[in-house]
């Protein structure tokens, strides 16, 4: 009887082990939309996309590798026009308390997602301001002429003309598959829970949202992929990096997102936890709209460029964890341009140009600071007042602004900024995700276009280079456009960061991700 009660103890304490309940996530802020279709924003992206939701093709954890999601394997055809995918089966949607699906996913589901952000008639193409950025922004609406259903689980995309970015865009998070089964029973007044009440395939299922406090998700326990031992993810939002740090070391969290450059020398030191760093495919910039005087005179832009110390912004700012930028895209990246020379810091030549554009006596203007601390810029309102400073330096008086990130987000996008602090983590490794995304003529509509700057000859090199697969052609057109995008500078570019993520000793499964995000599936809590 002893025997059986000690085996029982053994087996209940291993199930115990095996299956951690809680696991919390310090976060930056608070996401702007439970949809990925809807943002653009890291914050956002790992709250919903990465870990609620998964879309036909994925990003391997931890690498730019593209293998399969919801498709479990795909054909092109020779013209590289059309692809087929072929749906996985037996795809459980999530259940919870608002919604309880009665199918498992299939082709419909699909062709609603893509839909709903191709079609203006789709039913939900307007719901919650019917704004899709990456979607349009790479023009995705002109590049998909067609998608239909072969079969319930095959389902065919027709493009308008090849495109070497095609299945990296849709391994992105704003290709994630919604379900059109809880869509079609949403009543017309209630139709934006579809983005705030998310329903997905992915490894944790929604349970509630306190603005500015937590997100609280369970286990998807019909998960179709691989999971850890995480029954409850918490996300706890926190936007001072200093304190999402303290909460760490005291045991409050068990992972920290961006942690302050000024913290990760400390935080390697303790033994309780373990600290991961990679250069990231990343850029921090100052954005100058053109749309608005005095940036759209070319002179002024150059005398701003001329004005910033990105030497002391990286040694105060980023502990000297980054390195300047002079392109958009980090060196780490195929077809960087490292012939561009970059604009030095001079007052003198800014003080010159100031006065050639006709501002001897400079003017006065507004910046906006980045209210939450992102890898590319850590802290956005030290930032400011170094580059207040330098621009006082020219005449330039600067009163700095700034608001909670998805006021921020939603005010950037319609272009009400004059100087705005905002950066990129690169989504899916090729150049065109940085170009075409934050300077293409059609980002500028779609909002992801900061600077709001059309240049025609830029915008047909970055459209030239998407026609072909030819590594060595795109190359080409991608260094042509960095010097254009250089020598008309709608943006400073500052620095390219190294990523940082810290979390407990006992926290095993996390893959560093080159692309920005925190996929929480494989967590395991030992």
């Amino acid at each position: 009887m002893k025997k059986l009660i000690l085996v029982a103890m053994l087996s209940t304490l291993l199930s115990t082990a095996a299956h951690a309940k809680n696991f919390v996530y310090c976060s930056e802020g608070s996401p702007s939309s439970f949809n990925p279709q809807l943002v653009t924003d890291g914050t956002s992206v790992t709250a919903s996309s990465s870990n609620v939701y998964n879309r036909l093709v994925e990003f391997e954890p931890g690498s730019t590798k593209i293998v399969p999601g919801l498709a479990s394997s795909w054909e092109i055809s020779k013209d590289k026009k059309v692809y087929t995918f072929n749906l996985r089966p037996n795809v459980a949607f999530h259940t919870t308390k608002y919604f309880t699906p009665s199918r498992n996913f299939n082709a419909e589901d699909v062709v609603f997602s893509i839909e709903r952000q191709r079609s203006k008639t789709h039913p939900f193409h307007n719901v919650s301001g019917g704004k899709y950025e990456y979607f349009d922004g790479m023009e995705m609406g002109s590049l998909i002429t067609d998608i239909k259903v072969l079969d319930p689980m095959k389902v065919q995309i027709t493009l308008a003309q090849p495109d070497a970015t095609f299945l990296a865009n849709m391994a992105m998070s704003f290709m994630s598959i919604l379900s059109k089964e809880y869509g079609d029973k949403l009543p017309t007044n209630k139709k934006t829970d579809m983005d705030n009440f998310p329903i997905g395939t992915g490894p944790y299922a929604f349970i509630s949202y306190q603005k500015d406090s937590n997100i609280r998700y369970e286990e998807h326990k019909k998960f179709w992929g691989k999971k850890g031992n995480v029954d409850k993810l918490i996300f706890a939002i926190t936007p001072d990096a200093n304190v999402r740090t303290q909460k760490l070391k005291a045991g409050e969290c068990q992972f920290a997102t961006d942690p302050a450059p000024a913290d990760v020398a400390d935080m390697k030191k303790n033994p309780k936890l373990k600290v991961m760093e990679d250069a990231g495919l990343n850029i921090g910039f100052l954005a100058m709209n053109v749309t608005k005087k005095p940036f759209d005179n070319l002179l002024v832009r150059q005398a701003i460029s001329h004005a910033l110390d990105k030497k002391t912004y990286i040694a105060a700012i980023y502990m000297n964890n980054a390195t300047a930028a002079k392109n958009l895209i980090p060196p780490t990246i195929w077809s960087y341009n490292n012939s561009v020379v970059d604009y030095d810091y001079n007052i003198n030549k800014a003080k010159e140009l100031l006065k050639k554009a006709g501002f001897p006596n400079g003017f006065e203007t507004d910046m906006w600071t980045l209210p939450v601390a992102r890898p590319y810029n850590p802290n956005g309102k030290k930032m400011g007042e170094l580059m207040q400073a330098d621009l006082a330096k020219i005449g330039i008086k600067v009163k700095l602004i700034s608001f909670d990130w998805p006021t921020y987000l939603e005010k950037s996008k319609a272009g009400e900024h004059s100087l705005i602090q905002f950066g990129w983590n690169g989504d899916n490794g090729d150049p065109d995700n940085f170009f075409g995304v934050l300077l293409g003529c059609a980002s500028v509509k779609s909002g992801s276009n900061y600077p709001r700057w059309c240049d025609q000859k830029f915008d047909k090199l970055i459209s030239d280079a998407k026609l072909t697969t030819d590594v060595k052609a795109r190359t080409k057109f991608y260094m042509q456009a960095q010097v254009i995008a250089h020598d008309q500078a709608p943006v400073v570019n500052i620095a390219h960061s190294k990523t940082f993520k810290a979390m407990a000793k006992n926290i095993n499964g996390y893959k560093l991700d080159p692309l920005g995000q925190d996929y929480l599936a494989d967590i395991v809590v030992e």
